[in-house]
């Protein structure tokens, strides 16, 4: 190995060591108690190995309820946050006047502390014996009855979580798109208005395959942090979402460690191994479909 060769593994061992001791490292870890039946983690004990720490999660129903609602949070709120970015940063793209202002103004709610955004998103939904709520006061004008949203069915609870989500990644998604707009060259747009063609045709022959990178980044982070949910529901439905049925992944594994069925690690690894999976799976094919739709 060369002078330069060293050098280079030598700027690079910091980084290595750091990823290895508090990521690495780690992950076996987690994965080694995950087989590891009736663990105890006062004693360092446990007296089997063994798949029955998969199998009780998997047929667990306060699991396989965290599942479905990440799922469904995944399934909505990525497409829905990534498509609403892309149309205001097209928006703030478009205009000259006051574009600082409104940048700022839709990234307000990116810097505002998750917690206080899920408290006010509480009081404007939820339904009380002296007010039904700012929405079911809209919602009334147009003759519609008041819903409990917080404490009521699963799908208003649902709608809520999912809307929270959206206006909480929003922000940064708009901000990262706007950028990567500013950076397409304006000699495609011109050439393209010479040769007469259409603002939708430039938008999906030009605008699109240019920015592809940007948005394939933005939407394999938004799995990624969808997947990791758990203080937006905490923050809109408490701490007990067992019971509010809004529990998630991230949250099941929280409950198991600390929580009030806590104190079984090798439960909380087990499933914490599963959200692993199921992430690398995703991104994995998230990847493989961005070779025909990505443009470097």
């Amino acid at each position: 190995m060369d002078n330069r060769s060293m050098k280079g593994w030598l700027y690079l061992l910091p980084a290595i060591l750091f990823l290895g001791f508090f990521m690495v490292y780690p992950l076996i870890d987690v994965f080694i108690y995950s087989f590891e039946e009736g663990y105890n983690s006062a004693s360092q004990t446990y007296y089997g190995v063994g798949a029955y720490n998969y199998a009780y999660v998997l047929h667990d129903p306060y699991f396989l309820q965290a599942v479905k609602n990440t799922f469904i949070l995944v399934a909505i709120t990525v497409p829905l946050s990534t498509g609403l970015a892309l149309l205001i940063s097209l928006g703030l793209s478009s205009i000259e006047k006051l574009r600082n202002l409104f940048q700022t103004v839709y990234f307000l709610p990116y810097v505002t502390n998750t917690l206080a955004v899920g408290l006010v998103f509480m009081i404007l939904f939820k339904k009380t014996p002296y007010t039904d709520g700012l929405i079911n006061l809209v919602l009334g004008w147009f003759r519609v009855s008041p819903i409990d949203f917080i404490d009521g069915p699963y799908w208003a609870k649902m709608l809520v979580l999912c809307t929270y989500t959206v206006w909480v990644v929003m922000p940064f998604k708009i901000l990262v798109l706007t950028s990567a707009l500013a950076s397409v060259n304006d000699t495609y747009y011109k050439a393209a208005r010479v040769d007469g063609t259409t603002r939708s045709r430039i938008f999906f022959r030009i605008t699109l395959p240019l920015i592809s990178p940007t948005v394939f980044y933005l939407i394999i982070t938004g799995f990624i942090g969808a997947f990791k949910a758990y203080s937006d529901a905490v923050a809109l439905f408490g701490t007990n979402l067992n019971a509010a049925e809004m529990n998630t992944i991230v949250g099941y594994v929280y409950d198991m460690l600390y929580g009030d069925s806590g104190g079984y690690p090798s439960f909380a690894s087990a499933a914490a191994i599963i959200l692993f999976v199921i992430v690398l799976t995703i991104t994995c094919i998230n990847l493989l479909v961005s070779r025909k739709h990505v443009h470097y």
